[in-house]
């Protein structure tokens, strides 16, 4: 494949003097040109374009490998073809997605190859017209990163919620969206626009900004608007209509979402409507039944009375639509794989994502359109939209990262430290009776324990660069009784113990652990690492810490706050029920505590 230099990226793009033409006619015109120019670049493009590659744009999947022309045989069984290349090639597909999991995301300089290859491999199709890419990712922050460091971290939506700034959302998003088109990716798959109203909830929690509407609303436009606006990528709110209101995962089962229609006008809704507002290109959508808006029984991935009667035609979204991933059990528990391809098509999405089936989806696809089931104009539709996105988000006219300007975005100073700064506010002081906090960390015997070799160590290290005397016991998540019994041994030797806990009411483990210490006498300050709600499980733990975030960022700011550097001022995004009265409110949304 290519080596690119600055040089070979500039000069090409598949498209760039045209549309540079185009973008200089129009620049001093009030937008007129420029939507002229999208207009009669998507109508040329689509008159030219074969149904065989009209249909290929529809498709956006993962593909195994860290470079594009190596053969990986994971993609064998999916796809018949070894390589990424071949993937892009056979399929003609609209996008790809990234994962740690199929070894595409390994340090900025593999991704940026790897994406400008598979750029590489569009551009050389066998139709007249060439369409570059979506080259997608889940980087939400917190709990969902991709990719990892030198990459700037950020401890997730629920953390800039407590946070309460929408500009510090709206520069997380760009800092994000930046330094990812630098390695070549121009798809965010954020924000997350699910209002988390159940503390239970296992597959949203910290991802969603809050339990309260207005709230989510406000942060999620402005990352919209970051990521897009200042970023340069293209966003995805996520997952409409709502997965907030349960404890089921459409991972592993299929949720039913129980609201009223106007508990979801109230609850669910507002966060949709304030990224569509705000210019989202995508929404994404939820494999949960929602019978308030859809009685079939079918998810809203399927559901056409919700994706184009209720997403389209009530809230007037006219963006692109993409499925969740349907290899998700969610939405295969009703109909077979190639089924669920047509039916989310004609439900009204426009791209369907990590179809598990690909051949089988593909050609029942292509069966739907031949037969008329999925009409030729429906179809041209579905294509116009994404490649309005292309268009818009500037990936027709530069499909290609620069390698040599990488190192000058991605995991920059300047973003560390602004990152910091964001983390710092974020962070929320529950509770602390005696004035506990803050710790004179210097000369202090203090002992960490709990969740986490990562957590554990990084705020060891912390601590014990502040001066601290400090002996690390870590107990994992759901702690054996040898594994407590050496953290309350190593406890007798402390001044202050700091327990780290993540997900404690669910893990009796945890629950015990923090109980034992408690009842040793020693100074115990628990740190919630990941939800807030760990609270209500732990016989009110008198001096407690959230971070809504187990990452390293997240941890070196409690230590901040911890050796009081750094004043709390997070407040609560969520209310903190009691764990066997969830009517029982302990600690409620706006609750933080500071010095």
């Amino acid at each position: 494949m290519t080596t690119y230099t600055r040089r070979t990226v500039l000069t090409s793009g598949l498209t760039a003097a045209a549309l540079g033409a185009a973008s200089a006619a129009s620049a001093g015109d009030g937008g007129g040109g420029a939507h002229r120019g999208e207009h009669g670049w998507v109508t040329s493009h689509l008159r030219r374009m074969s149904t065989e590659q009209k249909i290929g744009q529809l498709f956006v999947q993962n593909v195994y490998g860290s470079d594009a022309a190596t053969p990986d045989p994971r993609n064998l069984p999916l796809y018949g073809v070894a390589s990424p290349v071949e993937v892009v090639q056979k399929y003609q597909l609209g996008g790809v997605i990234y994962f740690a999991w199929t070894d595409n995301v390994q340090d900025p300089d593999q991704i940026v190859a790897l994406s400008n290859d598979l750029q590489e491999a569009a551009s050389q199709g066998r139709n007249k017209v060439q369409i570059p890419l979506q080259i997608a990712i889940d980087q939400e922050g917190g709990l969902v990163t991709r990719i990892g460091p030198p990459a700037t971290p950020f401890p997730g939506a629920m953390a800039l919620g407590a946070g309460r700034s929408a500009e510090d959302a709206r520069a997380a998003a760009d800092i994000i969206g930046s330094e990812l088109r630098a390695m070549g990716v121009n798809t965010n798959f954020a924000p997350v626009c699910d209002v988390n109203v159940d503390p239970a909830n296992p597959v949203i929690g910290t991802r969603s900004f809050s339990s309260d509407p207005a709230l989510a609303a406000e942060m999620a436009a402005a990352q919209v608007r970051g990521f897009q606006d200042d970023g340069g990528v293209a966003a995805s709110a996520k997952h409409f209509p709502g997965h907030g209101d349960t404890a089921v995962d459409s991972h592993v089962a299929f949720p039913i979402i129980t609201h009223t229609r106007q508990e979801w006008e109230e609850i669910d809704a507002p966060p949709f409507r304030a990224a569509i507002e705000a210019g989202i290109d995508m929404i994404m959508t939820a494999h949960l039944a929602f019978p308030a808006l859809d009685d079939s029984g079918d998810p809203a991935t399927l559901s056409h009375p919700i994706l184009t009667g209720v997403l389209r035609e009530e809230l007037g979204f006219d963006g692109v639509i993409v499925t969740d991933a349907l290899n998700m059990q969610g939405v295969r528990d009703l109909y077979g794989d190639a089924e669920v391809a047509v039916r989310a098509l004609l439900a009204g999405a426009d791209q369907l994502l990590m179809t598990p089936a690909m051949d089988e989806a593909h050609a029942a696809v292509t069966d739907a359109v031949r037969t008329g089931r999925i009409s030729r104009r429906e179809l041209d539709d579905k294509v116009a939209r994404i490649l309005r996105l292309k268009y818009r988000r500037d990936i027709v006219a530069q499909p290609y990262a620069d390698p040599d300007e990488v190192s000058d975005v991605v995991g920059i100073p300047a973003h560390l430290s602004r990152a910091n700064e964001i983390t710092d506010r974020t962070t929320t002081l529950v509770r602390n009776d005696d004035g506990v906090l803050p710790i004179a960390v210097a000369g202090t015997a203090i002992l960490v324990t709990g969740y986490g070799v990562t957590s554990t160590s990084v705020l060891a290290d912390a601590l014990t660069e502040r001066g601290g005397v400090v002996t690390r016991v870590e107990t994992g998540s759901a702690p054996s009784s040898a594994a407590i019994a050496a953290a309350v041994a190593a406890a007798s030797a402390a001044d202050v113990v700091v327990v780290l806990t993540m997900n404690a009411s669910t893990s009796a483990g945890q629950q015990q652990l923090v109980a034992e210490l408690r009842a040793t006498g020693a100074t115990v300050v628990v740190v919630a690492v990941r939800n807030p709600y760990d609270i209500a499980s732990l016989g009110d733990a008198p001096t407690y810490l959230a971070t809504y975030s187990y990452s390293p960022i997240a941890i070196e700011s409690a230590a901040r706050v911890l050796a009081g550097e750094v004043a709390p001022v997070g407040t609560l995004p969520v209310d903190i029920p009691a764990a066997d009265d969830p009517d029982t409110v302990l600690y409620p949304f706006g609750h933080g505590l500071t010095w």
